[in-house]
């Protein structure tokens, strides 16, 4: 018995570091660029590891059962009946029940701290159409660009709108997504805190030219930004 269950444990320890060194290994997400992506990727490690560590316990139990109680290719015999077990039963209905909760959780929490408002958040209003995205500073001056600054450090409130149909508001890097819908206001947070040159994409299909619509997004210095709101101005 004791051998048995070193041999599964091992094979569970040989799957599991396999899984994670895929996991770990490879970048399945871009490179963080604000706080509230910093915050949604502690979600992805926290589900992936919960991921890892189901798939390896799981594997290792269906490689060690198929290699221990394998057959003669020419047995034809039923195998004796089992009744089953109770406490294994309870167990893998309650801990993935606590693994959920546990998400779940987590989930709302980030949800909550991604949607808070900082005070002096810089209003700036994105507008979708086929196929383009302007934006708008209604505190900074009257008119309309079709590229995104932001200063770095500096919390943003976007507002989104859009004139014909369902579009969706994206730049990978920042983290923050949401739709731009007719007739109605959404809005997100994002406070980015790096500087570099980054995409806008619209993620809702909204036409033949959705893959084109796109758009240049730039997180500069705040001395940078204040300088380009001037250019913007005159």
């Amino acid at each position: 018995m004791r051998k048995g269950i070193v041999q599964l444990v091992a094979i569970g320890v040989v799957i599991g570091v396999a899984v994670a060194l895929v996991a770990v290994l490879f970048q399945w997400l871009p490179e963080s660029a604000s706080e509230e992506f910093d915050r949604i990727q502690d979600i992805y490690w926290f589900a992936t590891w919960m991921s890892v560590v189901i798939f390896a316990v799981v594997a290792a139990v269906v490689v060690y059962s198929v290699w221990k109680w394998r057959v003669p290719p020419d047995d034809d015999a039923e195998g004796p009946p089992i009744h089953g077990h109770t406490g294994l039963e309870i167990a893998w209905t309650a801990v993935p029940a606590i693994l959920v909760i546990a998400l779940g959780i987590v989930s709302a929490v980030v949800l909550s701290r991604n949607a808070e408002e900082k005070e002096g958040a810089l209003e700036v209003r994105a507008l979708g159409q086929q196929f383009a995205w302007t934006f708008e500073y209604p505190e900074l001056g009257d008119f309309e660009t079709g590229e995104l600054v932001l200063p770095v450090g500096r919390q943003a409130q976007f507002t989104m709108e859009s004139v014909d149909v369902i579009h969706s508001f994206w730049v990978p890097n920042l983290g923050q997504k949401m739709d731009a819908v007719p007739g109605i206001e959404t809005e997100i947070f994002v406070t980015p805190k790096r500087t570099g040159e980054f995409a806008v994409v619209c993620t809702e299909l909204c036409g033949l030219g959705h893959a084109t619509m796109r758009a240049k997004a730039r997180v500069v210095t705040p001395a940078e930004f204040d300088q380009w709101i001037e250019e913007q101005r005159t």
